[in-house]
């Protein structure tokens, strides 16, 4: 047979070339997070210190098989209270926590072992709800505001609350019953308190049960970092890699819950046992939408700042700001090209 020369079949390189540059393409913009093709998956222990819509994100990547891509299988528990889950991680009985950064960093700053890793949402979401014959913060005298345990952030919210409006512990009493946000909102119902702050969807529900919103947080003005990824520093001087895969994972889970709105409410139903879709959509568009920080990255000012609202409120301060959060990972998304290849121009 005959060989036919590259001359005589110019189309030959042209292809060859096409595909080589198709492939190095390839390389360059696949995500170098994921796990390798036979890799054995790695249990996580990752914990929540609530039941609330803010976890949207990380109840929509556990119900899509996201943490999966990554190599990671998730196991998820709740543990009532920051105090009990920082315990739970600077004892490396879980390896992340994901909470309200604003009721961790007190613990934090005074010496727990922990940091701040990425932050998917920044920005106060609560509002105060209260029986409908309770119309104003001066309606409150002579009533209680259930929230969970004495020192955690939503008694320590209210705490800042009625000092604001000059409200004494004598008129207002702060009642901690423990419990969930759906737990102490079905307290409110039931007639044990007369108020609680709560967060969306919370409030959709309390609007259709005849409840009153009478106070919005963010008019407090607080600096307020919310859903945050946590780790400690075993897993940090240990593990970087699974730290920074978790993170990955959490940032592609921000731009899906935008993309799938339907499958990220049907987590949140699950998880909250609520089906109304106004109430549901209400949760998604604050937690989707209002607060999202598709950077990632925990904001540096915003911590400073709450650090000395909590030294201001009596925490003994062993740490500086700058100890208690490590953006590397976040920065990391940014630098590789993931966050880029996943937004493309909407990122921001």
């Amino acid at each position: 047979m005959k060989k036919i020369s590259e001359s005589k079949c110019p189309t030959v390189s042209f292809w060859l070339l096409a595909l080589w540059a198709l492939i190095v393409a390839e390389a360059a913009s696949a995500n170098p997070y994921l796990a390798k093709v036979g890799e054995a998956p790695t249990t996580v222990h990752v914990a929540t210190c609530a039941v609330s819509g803010g976890f949207i994100h990380l109840y929509t990547a556990m119900d899509n098989g996201l943490f999966d891509k990554y190599g990671l299988k998730v196991d998820n528990k709740f543990i009532s209270g920051s105090a009990m889950n920082l315990a739970a991680l600077a004892a490396d009985e879980v390896q992340f926590l994901y909470c309200a950064a604003d009721g961790t960093i007190p613990g934090l700053a005074s010496g727990v072992d922990g940091k701040l890793v990425a932050s998917p949402l920044v920005g106060l979401p609560y509002v105060l709800l209260a029986h409908k014959d309770i119309k104003r913060l001066e309606d409150l005298k002579g009533k209680n505001i259930g929230v969970s345990k004495a020192g955690d952030l939503d008694d320590r919210l209210m705490k800042a609350l009625l000092k604001r409006h000059n409200l004494s512990a004598a008129e207002v009493t702060i009642r901690p019953i423990g419990g969930s946000q759906s737990e102490r909102y079905n307290a409110m119902m039931g007639g044990i308190i007369e108020a609680a702050p709560v967060t969306p969807p919370l409030d959709a529900r309390g609007k259709k049960d005849g409840l009153n919103n009478i106070y919005n947080l963010k008019d407090l003005n607080l600096p307020f970092i919310y859903s945050s990824v946590h780790t400690n520093s075993k897993t940090l001087k240990e593990r970087p890699q699974l730290v920074q895969r978790f993170v990955a994972a959490m940032a592609e889970s921000v731009y899906f819950v935008e993309k799938n709105p339907d499958k990220a409410k049907a987590a949140l139903s699950k998880v909250l046992k609520i089906s109304e879709s106004d109430i549901l959509q209400s949760a998604y568009d604050a937690y989707a939408i209002s607060l999202i920080n598709r950077s990632m990255l925990v904001p540096a000012n915003a911590l400073a700042e709450a650090v000395e609202v909590a030294r201001e409120s009596g925490t003994n301060v062993r740490k500086k700001p700058a100890e208690l959060f490590d953006n590397g990972f976040a920065e990391q998304l940014q630098k590789s090209g993931f966050l880029k290849e996943i937004w493309g121009a909407e990122f921001r």
